[in-house]
């Protein structure tokens, strides 16, 4: 009776002992992360003050002060924001079933995965030409090499993770009476899990990756645009404003995955 009533017990002590040691790291890796960005800036301002053709920190901070003034940072981070979004939205949205096509069933493999494949080889960038002959040049060729670059990391992603799915768990479901729709939604899917965040996290990047690009056909506004236009007056702050807003929102919309990720996959063990 003592061994069955120290067996919860043990098990609670043992929980709380994990809780408190991620704490810990994750105390850790803020203190660190806060390390690095200080350091990073130091290096900068170092590098700026000793002949680099940079702008200093200062130039730069009083430029997006200037640029939050009159309303066109703004403007920028929303009209950018809006074709990320939609294009990493409807990629994500179109690569998930696509992918658990591709390694669910075999025959679907043999048909889309040439194309994928294919794809994959041509750089987005490479597709903006042919976007703006078919599409014309307002928002719909900016959102589609958007689309197709997270869609591509993210479709490859997803069948991954589900070829990669334990054969054992498939095996073991079926042998208990599961069937394969089953089969699919309670094991195949969150097994593969893990995977579709990796690639919604690496299709995010590329989608920002690819979102300067697309806003060279014929914007009027955006980050990118910003960036383009400021080349033209040498004006390297207005470059660094919009090239360090890029980086701040990727970042915290990479963390929101990130979150998401460890909500989702709670089940799996951590280093």
């Amino acid at each position: 009776m003592t061994t069955l009533n120290a067996a919860p017990e043990t098990a609670a002590i043992a929980t709380e002992a994990r809780a408190q040691s991620g704490g810990v790291l994750r105390r850790r890796m803020l203190l660190l992360n806060v390390v690095s960005v200080i350091a990073g800036i130091g290096i900068w301002w170092a590098l700026a003050l000793n002949g680099f053709n940079f702008p200093a920190p200062p130039e730069v901070v009083a430029k997006a002060g200037q640029l939050l003034a009159n309303g066109s940072l703004q403007a920028d981070i929303v009209a950018s924001l809006g074709r990320v979004l939609t294009g990493f939205g409807l990629g994500t949205a179109v690569a998930i079933p696509v992918g658990f096509l591709m390694g669910w069933y075999t025959t679907a493999r043999g048909l889309i995965e040439p194309w994928v494949q294919f794809f994959r080889t041509i750089p987005p960038l490479a597709i903006i030409p042919l976007a703006i002959v078919l599409m014309g040049i307002d928002e719909a060729p900016k959102i589609f090499v958007i689309f197709l670059a997270a869609f591509l990391a993210c479709v490859i992603s997803t069948f991954q993770g589900v070829v990669n799915v334990d054969k054992t768990l498939i095996n073991a479901a079926r042998v208990l009476g599961a069937k394969d729709g089953r089969i699919f939604v309670r094991v195949v899917i969150p097994a593969s899990t893990p995977f579709i965040l990796v690639g919604m996290r690496v299709g995010l990047g590329s989608a920002w990756a690819t979102l300067v690009a697309a806003e060279l056909i014929a914007a009027q506004q955006g980050l990118g645009y910003r960036m383009q236009n400021a080349q033209l007056y040498y004006d390297l702050a207005t470059i660094f404003v919009a090239l360090i807003t890029i980086g701040i929102l990727g970042l915290l919309m990479d963390r929101i995955l990130l979150f998401a990720e460890r909500k989702l996959t709670g089940w799996q063990e951590r280093r």
